[in-house]
């Protein structure tokens, strides 16, 4: 709650400091007459100080209530929830595609440390983790639609199938591929050098030692004992990571024209539509604080020696 209400703090500051007008945008352009200005001003209290529309800010917060766009007419709550599903689906694509191949690359640098394998796995992942995401998905779209042709270059497919019981529509598997690829090599490079790191950290515990004097095979002493205690700083760097692209995926959205929040957030500071700007990046906020919640809930799960325990 602490961290939820100093963001809403933050972004409510930053955004009654912008310059411009509000009142004008509300009333279609800058030669509206002042008398109805004045009286959009006061319909939308915009001509109160700035304490009572902090805590009128604050008290719709409390309702769960977001707001109305200047720009569409509608909720702030309908806004996010069209445009959220589609980022949670590629955030979640991406992710998976990168704890998988993150894990697989840095294991095998690890079973491998010294060699050739492992010098070059973890000159990929340096070079996935430097490249800018907006330049690479050009990349990509530049070799794998316009010059090979095998996937469309733009946009989220209009055949998909719908999720039963919702309107969310999930994106054509072929128009996810190029923009997921492209968030998740970012990813995967991180991934693997932690994976990498941890492995090799673990290895040389001396709890590995006896498993081995028991007897335990050298795949079973890897993914039992080596490779579930190396999980915990994989696990918070995936979380991490997954909660970063879900606000931080915008210049993927803008190159491949996926209809996300993020894209919905930044057309909205260009169109200063306060209220979508204000609902958006809040939201996002929770669902990080929501994810690191998660991932300290998981280490119970991964590690039994730790423990959580209520202060006095």
């Amino acid at each position: 709650m602490p961290v939820l209400l100093a963001a809403a703090t933050i972004v409510w500051i930053f955004v009654f400091f912008l310059p411009g007008d509000p009142a004008r945008l509300i009333a279609g352009g800058q030669a509206a007459d002042p008398e109805v200005l004045e009286t959009i001003r006061h319909e939308w209290g915009l001509d109160r100080p700035a304490p009572i529309q902090y805590m009128t800010y604050l008290g719709k917060l409390l309702r769960f209530d977001l707001g109305s766009s200047y720009i569409q007419a509608r909720s702030v709550v309908s806004i996010i929830a069209e445009h959220f599903p589609p980022t949670f689906i590629l955030a979640m694509a991406a992710v998976v595609l990168a704890a998988v191949s993150g894990l697989v690359l840095g294991s095998l640098a690890a079973l491998h440390r010294g060699r050739l394998l492992d010098s070059s796995i973890l000159i990929l992942a340096l070079l996935g983790t430097s490249m800018p995401v907006f330049w690479l998905g050009l990349i990509l779209m530049l070799l794998f639609a316009s010059r090979l042709s095998w996937l469309p270059v733009l946009g989220y497919g209009m055949e998909g199938a719908v999720i039963p019981f919702t309107a969310i529509r999930l994106p054509e598997w072929d128009h996810l591929v190029l923009p997921a690829v492209t968030l998740s090599l970012v990813s995967m490079g991180t991934i693997a050098r932690i994976t990498r790191a941890s492995l090799i950290e673990a290895g040389t515990a001396d709890f590995l030692q006896t498993a081995r004097a028991k007897g335990a095979s050298g795949a079973r002493v890897f993914a039992r004992h080596a490779l579930q205690n190396a999980l915990i700083p994989v696990v918070t760097v995936v979380g991490l990571d997954f909660a970063s692209l879900l606000g931080g995926a915008v210049a993927t959205e803008y190159v491949f024209a996926w209809p996300g929040l993020g894209k919905t957030i930044v057309r909205a500071i260009g169109l200063r539509d306060l209220p979508v700007v204000e609902g958006g990046v809040l939201f996002l906020t929770g669902i990080f604080v929501l994810v690191s919640l998660v991932i300290d809930l998981l280490y119970l799960v991964l590690d039994p020696r730790i423990h959580y325990t209520p202060t006095a």
